[in-house]
């Protein structure tokens, strides 16, 4: 399609917008300021749901190791461990990710990546909720 001479019946709609890469998968951002339609990443979700499970299974002395617990999920211990301190958040950034709340750029990798454990600490590093 080239910009010549518009049709007169024909309406050109110009809309701003980039792509981005997100949790794995392409998405649009509009430019800053625009309302964006709240969704909930999956994703994320899933990871919080992971990790609190986990935290409750080796509270309750169903697993007397990390390593043990990693074993029987078939996964690395050194990222159950990451994952597990998703159970560090702050309640404002939980609540915000399961609303789909939290900013673009709080994507998984970025909450797998070391965070202060104070909570009045972790907004600024982790990217504030909507």
């Amino acid at each position: 399609m080239t910009r010549g001479t518009p049709i007169p019946e024909t309406v050109t709609l110009h809309v701003p917008f980039r792509v981005v890469k997100r949790g794995g998968r392409k998405e649009m951002q509009l430019p800053y300021g625009a309302t964006q339609p709240r969704r909930t990443d999956n994703t994320l979700v899933k990871a919080l749901a992971r990790a609190f499970r986990w935290k409750r299974m080796l509270e309750l002395g169903e697993f007397a190791t990390i390593g043990e617990l990693a074993e029987r999920e078939g996964i690395a211990p050194s990222y159950m461990t990451r994952v597990l301190r998703l159970t560090l958040l702050a309640p404002d950034i939980v609540e915000a990710i399961l609303d789909g709340k939290q900013r673009p750029e709080v994507t998984l990798a970025r909450l797998l990546e070391p965070f202060p454990a104070e909570w009045t600490g972790q907004p600024d590093h982790i990217g504030r909720a909507g």
